[in-house]
């Protein structure tokens, strides 16, 4: 584990490499970085509202001042990655085309009207409310990307160079690693939650997997995650064996006929049991029987939400 403090805020991590993290990690709560060249940077994601973006804007002020941000890559399409976009003025945004075409799946408004909504179960609007009311979506307009790429990037920031490795689909159908060969530090999204239980949303699993070991074959020594601490190889290893594991499990009671929602009540989660947000296996094991059954009706958001709402609840 990185001897990074996980504690809110501006982090050096090395000569030209930032983090702004966001304890405690759970929903909502992302970590974003920044590149500085010689006279430029390169910030990696915005957060989930615009009043925590600029406030990490401020925060980064004193190294972006004399080094402004010209490029903003988004990770992926996921609102606590990218709803913060239009605040940073004069950039060049830059995302995966699959990110790109996925942003008006989920926007501001439709997030704002889930967590004000009447939903009929208390149990599940205290859920989202918990989740989610911390942010504010009310009049958020996502800038989108400028600049789209599928496989490979490269890209120099004031004279460091910065590799894009799009490694999706896995936790999204776009997911984008930022590579600092020079720094052996990669700025991974949400391909890691770091002491929370990583949600799958596109998949398959098996290629989350393969992304992981992907990154890891890069030889990098510095992992900054889209959730959690700053971390090293080891831990990122550690969330590709959940996948694994969780893939296998799935897959066996899929094939023994059992729901989906019954088969991740009854995964004995084991070494994971402990992480964060334990009851987003309801999801991942819906994404894998998806993927073993392609003309399966997907569950809707409302749906997967309840029956984590009601996991959480056990």
């Amino acid at each position: 584990m990185s001897a990074t403090p996980y504690t809110v805020g501006h982090h050096e991590l090395a000569d030209g490499i930032h983090a702004w993290l966001q304890p405690d990690g759970g929903w909502g709560w992302s970590n974003a970085g920044l590149v500085v060249g010689d006279g430029v940077s390169l910030l990696v994601d915005t957060l989930f509202d615009e009043r925590l973006t600029a406030t990490m804007l401020d925060g980064l002020a004193p190294v972006t001042d004399t080094a402004p941000i010209a490029t903003l890559v988004n990770t992926h399409a996921n609102g606590d990655h990218c709803f913060g976009n239009r605040l940073v003025s004069g950039a060049e945004v830059i995302s995966s085309t699959a990110t790109a075409s996925e942003l008006a799946d989920i926007p501001p408004s439709l997030l704002h009207a889930f967590v004000t909504a009447d939903l009929g179960d208390e149990l599940l609007e205290r859920y989202v409310r918990g989740a989610f009311g911390a942010f504010d979506f009310a009049g958020i307009e996502v800038a989108p990307p400028d600049r789209t790429f599928d496989g490979h990037l490269r890209l120099e920031v004031g004279g460091t160079e910065v590799e894009l490795w799009e490694l999706g689909p896995a936790h999204t159908r776009g997911d984008v690693v930022v590579h600092v060969p020079s720094a052996a530090t990669a700025f991974v999204g949400d391909l890691a939650f770091i002491g929370g239980t990583p949600l799958v949303w596109a998949g398959p699993l098996s290629n989350w997997c393969r992304a992981i070991d992907r990154i890891v074959g890069l030889g990098v020594r510095t992992v900054v995650p889209g959730h959690g601490p700053v971390c090293g190889t080891a831990e990122l290893l550690e969330v590709r064996d959940y996948l694994d594991f969780v893939e296998r499990e799935a897959t066996e009671r899929f094939h023994g006929g059992m729901e989906a929602a019954e088969a991740a009540r009854d995964i004995d989660l084991g070494p994971w049991a402990g992480w964060g947000e334990s009851e987003r296996i309801q999801a991942n094991v819906e994404v894998v029987y998806r993927h073993l059954d392609p003309g399966r009706e997907p569950a809707d958001v409302v749906t997967l939400f309840s029956r984590m709402a009601h996991h959480a609840d056990r």
